[in-house]
């Protein structure tokens, strides 16, 4: 089998290194990194150094190039990009994939396994998100932050032998792995977890505990998380009845001094995923009538644009 990763940040970065790390040079698969710039050249130069709180790591994959028709084609493809980088990253690798291969999405966002299908409709797209706090130190490097490191893939409702295997070969790689046909609840749940802590960390410029130990920062987290709600809930997806608590608690797990992707992205003056986090739920609600005057805001706030 021959695997694609797609983005090598700190998503793709963490569970790129644990695949090569059990496959590159061996008989089961073979593993290639698409990455660019000055990170792709320390790869390609001294491997991708992973610092984990267990130790640090250098992993070297079998190819590492911003060009997927040196390896190609690919059987199995994660794509680990922002957002924003999605639909180039979809074209770049479209004419080198096998018949039917299956591309896997671990993006911020819930629509992401849509526009995939979409630009590529002939193979087999499966619905995925991690948690995982993870990101790219220098070119060459890449941080975890803390230990917690889940990844959920799967196609609603579909169970195949050949989705196991997927599973079984990312275990195989002491990754935290699990089939899900419930997809879309496990993506939303995520989704409900970080967009409203996306939007608020970016918005206030405080970390996850500023924000739960200041009052009218967290009556303004908890106003997004009813708004995001109200949105998942319009869906119909299903949802755990108290998403709210429990997304508050897992919140409070986080240590206080964590700040989202968002966040970061916007301190080092960086592209950013405001419309993933904060424009969706202000198209979906202008699109179905429903209220959401705090992401309103907030989009408002920190986007370049009048509207989304």
């Amino acid at each position: 089998m021959h695997i694609a990763v797609v983005g090598i940040g700190g998503v793709g970065g963490y569970f790129g290194a644990k695949l090569a790390g059990r496959y590159t040079g061996g008989p089961k698969a073979k593993v290639t990194f698409l990455a660019r710039g000055a990170h792709l050249e320390e790869i390609r130069k001294s491997g991708l150094q992973l610092i984990t709180p267990e130790g640090t790591y250098s992993i070297r994959p079998d190819l590492a190039t911003d060009d997927p028709a040196y390896g190609g084609p690919f059987d199995l493809v994660f794509f680990c990009v922002k957002s924003y980088d999605l639909d180039p990253s979809a074209r770049l690798v479209k004419n080198h994939l096998s018949p039917g291969a299956v591309v896997i999405s671990l993006l911020n966002g819930v629509d992401n396994a849509e526009r995939l299908r979409a630009l590529l409709p002939e193979m087999q797209v499966l619905n995925g998100c991690v948690y995982l706090s993870a990101h790219i130190v220098r070119p060459g490097v890449v941080r975890q932050n803390v230990s917690l490191a889940r990844l959920f893939f799967g196609l609603e409702g579909m169970e195949t032998e050949r989705f196991r295997v997927i599973e079984k070969l990312l275990k195989d790689a002491d990754i935290e792995a699990e089939y899900r046909k419930d997809i879309e609840k496990v993506v939303w749940e995520k989704y409900v977890f970080i967009a409203p802590l996306a939007s608020a960390t970016a918005y206030l410029d405080k970390t996850f505990g500023q924000i739960l130990e200041d009052e009218s920062s967290s009556q303004l987290l908890e106003g997004l998380l009813r708004e995001v709600e109200l949105v998942a809930r319009e869906k119909r997806v299903p949802v755990s009845q108290d998403i709210h608590q429990t997304t508050l608690k897992k919140i409070a797990s986080f240590p206080s001094d964590t700040k989202s992707s968002l966040q970061l992205d916007f301190e080092k003056g960086k592209q950013t995923e405001i419309d993933t986090f904060t424009g969706y739920i202000v198209r979906f609600g202008r699109r179905h009538g429903l209220d959401t005057p705090l992401h309103e805001m907030i989009y408002k706030a920190l986007s370049k644009t009048p509207s989304p």
